[in-house]
């Protein structure tokens, strides 16, 4: 009797014990390469007059806007359902679009064609709103984030969604030490460089996630609530270690305490003080009334000015009001009907034309492309090898483990708004940024094929995710 009893308790401290282990040999192995790294030269940074192009002002910046927005909403239309019809996401489509544009493709065919639709005066008025579409975006996923299925799982979910945070990013940070001689400028820490590249690499993107899990039949079975919540995990925690990240990048190195001090503070405000207040005001408004939405609204653009001020970027405080508003209250449902339209076709192309704007693709020439092919190697090796591992060792059956490491491997529009970011910090080069967007093109692109590789299809019953080990193992918890 005594050992049946204390079995469960011996399966959680070991539970325990390995988990805390593969967060500190992270850890370790992240101090290992940094302490490497910081040894390593990179090439001298170019003069000023190179890094920043002269550009004038738009004689027209509302036309010219006005145009690219709608070149890019009419070809990521297009692309995008040709793409859905064999399977893709048609975020891909959309994403392809705006590197269409760009002087990867019709500038190279056409230069005086793409000049004209987006002309690199236009960037900085194209930012503005790609921003405000990045931030509403953000705020949309943090909605739609459904804390109580992360808790219901959390115990197998949360390890492996950290197991496939751990193992991309110890490979994304050894990873470093060999690019950042090559693709990185001296005045680059390699410190900022390698938790970067870290971080890059372990991203998921959640929204895609969703949208494949769905167009497959499979988002209500065991592998895709796992899936989802494994995302949903994941992201929660990608996001605050990149608040994290990018004020060290913007920091000096006594100062990066005190942004990470304040991130951490404000994170804690927001889900001990913030939510409960969220709850109440809410739940006096039954949605329909729009006093609840301008409180969302606004403080929506106030919790992103603060992570700005703070010193992190504005996406991450969106996206962390819209994870403290409860996602079943009626104030979360109408906004989302209201605003995801609006935000996906009318301000996302905005954020995708500015994107391939920046990618150059011609950048890559020669044995850049094996350090590109290298790049999305490690990426997926990272991704699906952390979620297969962690997945087998919850119980999870190997088709199950496989299928769940192939869903996490997914990139798509999460990578491409952390990369616009690193680029933003010139903590990566534009070749190593264009290298990055390719990887996420690849990752997401190869989820459908991998899927359907593994026989896992609503099609067919049988080869649906049998949730009795996990059931076994999670029983004991």
């Amino acid at each position: 009797m005594d050992d049946e009893l204390t079995q469960p308790t011996r399966f959680r401290v070991s539970f325990v014990a390995a988990y805390a282990a593969m967060v500190l040999g992270g850890v370790a192995l992240f101090l290992l390469i940094r302490t490497y790294g910081e040894t390593l030269t990179a090439a001298a940074p170019p003069l000023a007059g190179a890094i920043e192009r002269a550009v004038s002002p738009a004689p027209n910046a509302v036309l010219h806007v006005l145009m690219a927005l709608v070149a890019v909403i009419v070809l990521g239309r297009l692309l995008g359902a040709a793409l859905q019809s064999v399977g893709q996401p048609p975020v891909v489509g959309e994403v392809l679009a705006g590197i269409v544009l760009g002087p990867s493709l019709l500038g190279r065919i056409a230069p005086e064609v793409s000049a004209y639709i987006l002309p690199p005066s236009v960037a900085p008025f194209l930012n503005v709103v790609a921003q405000l579409g990045i931030i509403l975006y953000m705020f949309l996923v943090g909605l739609e984030l459904n804390a109580d299925l992360v808790r219901r799982r959390a115990h197998a979910t949360v390890a492996t969604s950290h197991a496939s945070i751990v193992a991309p990013f110890v490979l994304g940070s050894a990873l470093a030490l060999f690019l950042y001689p090559r693709l990185s400028t001296s005045d680059v820490p390699f410190t900022s460089f390698a938790l970067f590249m870290g971080i890059a690499m372990s991203i998921t993107a959640f929204p895609v996630l969703a949208r494949i899990l769905t167009d497959r039949g499979i988002s209500k079975t065991e592998l895709g609530a796992v899936a989802l919540t494994c995302a949903a995990a994941d992201d929660v925690t990608a996001w605050c270690l990149l608040a994290m990240v990018v004020g060290v990048t913007q920091a000096r190195i006594e100062d990066a305490v005190t942004v990470s001090v304040l991130t951490l503070g404000y994170i804690a405000i927001m889900f001990l003080a913030v939510r409960p207040t969220i709850v109440r005001v809410i739940s006096r408004f039954d949605g329909r009334r729009p006093t609840g939405h301008v409180i969302a609204l606004v403080g929506v653009l106030l919790s992103a000015l603060a992570t700005e001020w703070i010193g992190v970027h504005a996406v991450f405080g969106a996206f962390l009001f819209g994870a403290v508003i409860p996602h079943n209250s009626a104030v979360a449902r109408t906004l989302t009907d209201r605003l995801e339209d609006v935000v996906t076709i009318l301000l996302l192309p905005a954020f995708f034309a500015f994107t391939g704007m920046r990618t150059e693709i011609g950048l890559i020439s020669g044995s850049q492309w094996l350090l590109c092919g290298l790049i999305i190697l490690v990426a997926t090796i990272g991704k699906f090898g952390g979620s297969f591992v962690a997945a087998r060792l919850t119980g999870m059956d190997w088709r199950g483990a496989a299928g769940l490491g192939v869903l996490m491997n997914t990139r798509g529009l999460m990578e491409l708004i952390v990369l616009n970011i690193g680029l933003d910090l010139r903590v990566i080069s534009p070749v190593l940024f264009t290298m990055m967007v390719l990887m996420a093109l690849v990752t997401t692109v190869a989820t459908t094929p991998a899927l359907q590789f593994l026989g896992i299809d609503r099609g067919r019953m049988f080869l649906r995710y049998n949730p009795a080990a996990v059931s076994r193992s999670a029983s004991k918890w």
